[in-house]
């Protein structure tokens, strides 16, 4: 009796779940944080200037270039993974989803103490100090958030769409409607009387490195690039949802900038600690002070769904990579929901530590500093090999379907990726530059540092490349058994 074959180790079809509204979703939640919009209301009206200058340099460009290698690439996964693969091998494709989850890894713990603290405001205030607190909610959000993305896609993103709603878009609208409501009402505003030059904004050494952060504000436009799979009709709606959420983005983020703008004095803004101190400030400026507890509540919402817009697409693009063998079999766990598992459970893992490292254990903020500022340095990585893969596949594939097509020709290709491009090598040189006072000793081993964790940090995929065994292409993906 001759032996039974093994069985075939299966990947899973995915669900074309996902449509314009659903992928304009998943960017807006990625891109548009409310937590940001204190720290450039306190520019004032040259916050509009800054503003203008990311859209120009990044948020356009990136947006163009998402949409044309999205629809052209539809029939691949990966996101990212696959956009640079196609240009540059697996090297380039590996490099770049890999500095995109890696730079996560840091990440996490930011926004995980940013949901914690603002919650605290909902509840006691002073609970935004307790350590036992901040860590129990983090590790409630991140565990909880890491979960839903196990259920899969129809899932997560239902997640998404209503959240982003609740916690990104309508924060975002009351701050607007208020701040619409103060000038009718005729109270004063604090900033000065506008005028052209007022929106232009001040260049010197000390706002150079606030370049690199306006640049990145609008870091995970590309992110519905890395659900192709389970979208309905890829060519017909990725440029529409881009166009879509690049336009809510925009507008909710200079709008609502300017509304807090306009009632906080700069001086308090640059004195808060924190979004929700701001937004505190602002409802008690406009007699409403009870409505503070449920905006924290909101922006609660609208933090957790920003953590599982970056949690899952990353990971999906990193199980792509694992399915395609050049990681160990141990990364090529799937459910049968189609979640990357693995990828999941690893990066929940490291991410706990680092959180629990950042919560009880304050000696280490230079240290982290050195690590926030090598987000950056990855990020940058990642969209200057996007822009290079915009341009180099409009030589190596020209003929090759485009449903959405950037236009002017090769011309309009070197114009899109090159300001890009040119944004991002601009913002990886300015992220260098250490912030605060700094001794000329503590400032290069500032550098160094960055530089060393940043090489580290994108250096893995080559490695992983070099130790790459058949078995590990051989194995597939693995499926978990259904209990």
């Amino acid at each position: 009796m001759s032996e039974a074959a093994p069985p075939a180790k299966t990947s899973i079809a995915p669900q074309k779940v996902l449509g314009i509204f659903a992928l304009a979703m998943i960017n807006v939640a990625a891109v548009l944080s409310i937590r940001n919009f204190p720290s450039m209301a306190e520019f004032g009206w040259s916050c509009i200037g800054w503003y203008i200058i990311g859209t120009i340099l990044f948020l356009i460009p990136l947006s163009l270039a998402g949409a044309e290698l999205a629809t052209m690439l539809s029939d691949k996964g990966g996101g990212v993974y696959a956009w640079c693969k196609e240009a540059f091998g697996e090297k380039g494709g590996f490099v770049a989803i890999f500095c995109e989850w890696s730079n996560n890894l840091v990440w996490f713990p930011t926004v995980l103490a940013f949901i914690a603290s603002t919650l605290a405001y909902a509840l006691s205030p002073a609970l935004g100090s307790n350590s036992v607190y901040l860590f129990v909610v983090m590790m409630i959000a991140f565990w909880g958030t890491t979960a839903i993305a196990y259920f899969g896609e129809n899932v997560s993103t239902k997640f998404q769409n209503y959240g982003v709603i609740l916690g990104s878009i309508i924060p975002s609208l009351l701050i607007i409607g208020l701040g619409i409501y103060w000038i009718v009402s005729g109270a004063p505003i604090v900033l000065p009387p506008f005028s052209p030059g007022e929106i232009v904004p001040t260049f010197n050494l000390s706002t150079l490195p606030f370049f690199a952060t306006v640049i990145l504000l609008f870091a995970g436009m590309e992110m519905a690039g890395f659900h192709a799979l389970e979208t309905r009709n890829p060519g017909r709606d990725y440029p529409k949802a881009m166009a879509i959420s690049a336009v809510i983005i925009f507008a909710c983020t200079v709008l609502a900038t300017l509304a807090i703008a306009f009632v906080i004095p700069a001086d308090e803004l640059s004195l808060a600690a924190g979004v929700m101190q701001a937004i505190q400030y602002f409802f008690e400026a406009l007699g409403i002070p009870g409505a503070v507890a449920p905006m924290a509540v909101l922006i609660t919402i609208g933090g957790v769904v920003s953590l599982a817009a970056w949690l899952i697409g990353p990971a999906k693009g990193l199980g792509v990579v694992a399915d395609e063998g050049n990681l160990p079999p141990v990364f090529n766990r799937t459910n049968k929901y189609g979640s990357p598992v693995a990828v999941l459970v690893i990066q929940a893992l490291i991410g706990t530590i680092i959180s629990l490292l950042y919560v009880f254990l304050p000696s280490v903020n230079q240290a982290y500093w050195i690590l926030s500022a090598m987000t950056v340095e990855l990020l940058c990585i990642v969209y200057l090999l996007v822009f290079a893969s915009l341009i180099r596949l409009r030589y190596t594939r020209p003929d090759a379907p485009r449903p959405f097509r950037i236009p002017g020709g090769i011309h309009g290709i070197w114009l899109i990726g090159g300001m890009g491009a040119f944004g991002v090598i601009f913002a990886f040189i300015v992220g260098l530059m250490p912030t605060g006072d700094f001794t000329s000793t503590q400032a290069i081993s500032y550098v160094a540092g960055v530089l060393f964790g940043t090489f580290l940090l994108a250096v893995p995929p080559l490695i992983f490349l070099k130790l790459k065994k058949p078995s590990w292409v051989e194995g597939g993906t693995i499926q978990e058994e259904s209990k």
